[in-house]
């Protein structure tokens, strides 16, 4: 049952795109509000940060569109960004940075719809004292960053070389869920990781803001796949983050674009 429901969208996908491309040279415009209908399953592959607020907007996404199923893979982009290139079947991929994106050669028309910045984050009552960058160079403490080729790595890194400090982590981590969880488990006495990230774990850890976090924001970019088995779902799913689902991002401490 399950495969011929993705047969039949994938048949009202291409008649959808076969007529919206007589006018539109973006294969995905117009399908949410075309007479075809938005029905089965929607496979979506987001960034690790985006893991409490797309879950939410994948819930409330389903009771709006009666008839869908919405599937996530949460993973560092890089990782993501790498599988959807190896041939794994997706319908929308959402990025933490546009890097990781560009690197996916079958997106359709990106769209920024968030950004987000980094914090430090610490124990609970903040213990070591730390107050910004430069309190994480001593020798005595343990940091966690995410490991370069993830965008959460890649934005630690400009902070870092904006502040002209000299961090050495004991960890790099391969997204931003993976340094966080070092400072809950007590494993390390601090991380950089996003604000979103900190606020969805505040009860367990604490957020301290820092300067240079402002000259390293990421815009996060999210797309449609050419070879998405269900686009009409999939460019559906899309258009409810840009509107409905900008609010549940911003309520998580995600910035408008």
């Amino acid at each position: 049952m399950r495969r011929s429901r993705v047969a039949v969208a994938g048949l009202a996908a291409l008649l959808a795109f076969g007529f919206a491309g007589c006018g539109d040279d973006n294969p995905g415009s117009g399908t949410a509000s075309s007479g075809n209908a938005v029905t089965g399953p929607v496979t979506v592959f987001a960034a690790a940060s985006l893991t409490e607020s797309f879950t939410t907007i994948g819930e409330r996404f389903e009771r709006a569109r009666p008839g869908t199923t919405v599937t996530f893979s949460f993973a560092g982009s890089s990782a993501l960004a790498t599988q959807i290139n190896e041939g794994a079947p997706a319908d929308v991929f959402a990025s933490a940075a546009p890097t990781n994106m560009a690197a996916v050669t079958s997106a359709v028309s990106p769209t920024t719809f968030v950004r987000n910045q980094l914090v430090i984050a610490v124990a609970k009552g903040n213990p070591k004292g730390v107050t910004g960058l430069a309190g994480l160079t001593g020798a005595d403490l343990k940091v966690a960053l995410c490991a370069a080729a993830v965008p959460c790595g890649a934005a630690a890194r400009t902070a870092i070389e904006a502040a002209g400090v000299k961090i050495t982590p004991v960890t790099l981590e391969q997204d931003v869920k993976a340094a966080l969880s070092k400072v809950k488990l007590g494993e390390v006495d601090a991380a950089l990781v996003y604000r979103t990230d900190a606020r969805a774990a505040a009860a367990e850890i604490d957020g301290i803001e820092f300067p240079e976090s402002a000259q390293a924001m990421n815009d996060y970019p999210i797309a449609v796949l050419k070879e998405a088995p269900n686009p009409v779902a999939a460019q559906a799913f899309v258009d409810y983050v840009l509107a409905e689902g900008i609010t549940v991002l911003t309520e998580a401490g995600f910035q408008a674009s």
